[in-house]
This record gives structure tokens, C-alpha cells and sequence, in this order.
């Protein structure tokens, strides 16, 4: 569904903004890599369906200092954005958050995750089916494994009925997704995918308290 409604848009911008396609390649252009960090920075990958979504809703949030689409979980080193939409990679769509910890909290962007998504659909997020669009939050030391369960359980009882599905997994490689990816909402907002899935999503956080008051 998202690549029927994001297909004019999708392609036209590909074919305008990547370099490798007036020489006629069949490789998307690489992302070029982010800017450094600043000093205390930290970082947390996760997915929930569409990148483009995850990556917007947390671009929201007071405290995060940015966020970039990518791919995790698979078994291709450096896959393209058509490789993993068959599934054949075992690839999640995936945002790596970079965030500041004096402004908001590992703890908090965690639980904001439960918000943002149906954590109880296994390889879906409403129209968007496939085991790319799994949820999964990933996890690089054995204190960020403990604030995800601690964060999941309390998720699954107060929200989900114990339904909740997502994969919490040691962190594996991080591939940029390409550049076209990147800020899609932003540099899209009149997109069919954009103005009929994003935005409401989007409109709802608004209301969350993380959003409302800036609590870390």
C-alpha cells in the first residue's frame, strides 16, 4: 500500500535527486553520511513499519537531535531499498535516534515507541505487510536491554493486553537507507503516503505528554 500511494512521488524524486540515475544505474545513490555527533550524544535504533513514519514522529520530540532511516536485522551487508521490500534480506526499516540525555531520556524515547505504532501486529503495520515492517527495538548493552523489558512490560499491561509482539534483539549493523529516504516527510508532506497515513499519525502524537510538556 505504501508504495502505491507513494509511487509517483517516490519515483520522480529518485530519478531527480540521485546522481546514478542520469548515468543509468541500477544503484539508488548512497546517503552521504551524517554529520558527527555532538559530545554526549546518544543513540537508540528501533523500527515500527515505514521508516518514514518512525522517523517523523520522533523528529518531534524535544531532545532528539536527529533521526536517520536505515536497515537492520538482515543477512545482505549494505542492502538497497528494493532488496529489502522483498523480504528476501530479513531486513527491518529501522530510524537510528540520536539524542541529547540531558534534554530527554533513553527511558522516555522507549516508552514514546508504544505510542507510535501497533506493537501487536506481527510483520505489519496496517496496509504495509512484510517482515521489513516488524517491530523491533534493538538493544547494544545489557542496561538498554533492561529499560526495553522493563519499559515493554509495563506497555503490555497497561495498553496492549499482552499482545504486544516486538522484537527486542542485540544490536546488528546499521545500513543508512539512501538519501531519498531520508527526511521523507519533511521534504514530502503532500505525498499520498504522507497526507493520508503520516500526518494524522503525527497530529495524534502531538497530544502525547512527551510532546505537550517536554518531560524527559
Amino acid at each position: 500500500m505504501r508504495l502505491l500511494l507513494a509511487l509517483f512521488s517516490l519515483g520522480f524524486l529518485a530519478m531527480s535527486t540521485s546522481p546514478a540515475s542520469s548515468a543509468g544505474s541500477e544503484q539508488p545513490a548512497p546517503s552521504p553520511s551524517p554529520a558527527p555527533a555532538p559530545a554526549g550524544a546518544e543513540t537508540l535504533v528501533l523500527g515500527g513499519g515505514c521508516f518514514w513514519c518512525v522517523e517523523a514522529a520522533y523528529e518531534l520530540v524535544p531532545g532528539v537531535l536527529s533521526v536517520e532511516s536505515g536497515y537492520a536485522g538482515g543477512k545482505r551487508p549494505n542492502p538497497t531499498y528494493e532488496q529489502v521490500c522483498t523480504g528476501a534480506t530479513g531486513h527491518a526499516e529501522v530510524v537510528k535516534i540520536t539524542f541529547d540525555p540531558a534534554v530527554v531520556t533513553r527511558a522516555r524515547l522507549i516508552d514514546f515507541f508504544w505510542d507510535i505504532h501497533d506493537p501487536t501486529t506481527l510483520n505489519r503495520q496496517g496496509a504495509d505487510v512484510g517482515t521489513q515492517y516488524r517491530s523491533v527495538i534493538y538493544y547494544a548493552n545489557a542496561e538498554e536491554k533492561a529499560l526495553i523489558d522493563a519499559s515493554l512490560a509495563k506497555a503490555n499491561a497497561e495498553s496492549w493486553g499482552g499482545k504486544i509482539v516486538t522484537e527486542v534483539s542485540p544490536l546488528p549493523p546499521f545500513y543508512p537507507a539512501e538519501e531519498y529516504h531520508q527526511d521523507y516527510y519533511q521534504k514530502n508532506p503532500s505525498a499520498g503516503y504522507c497526507r493520508v497515513v503520516i500526518k494524522p499519525k503525527l497530529d495524534k502524537l502531538k497530544q502525547s505528554p512527551l510532546l505537550k510538556s517536554g518531560e524527559r
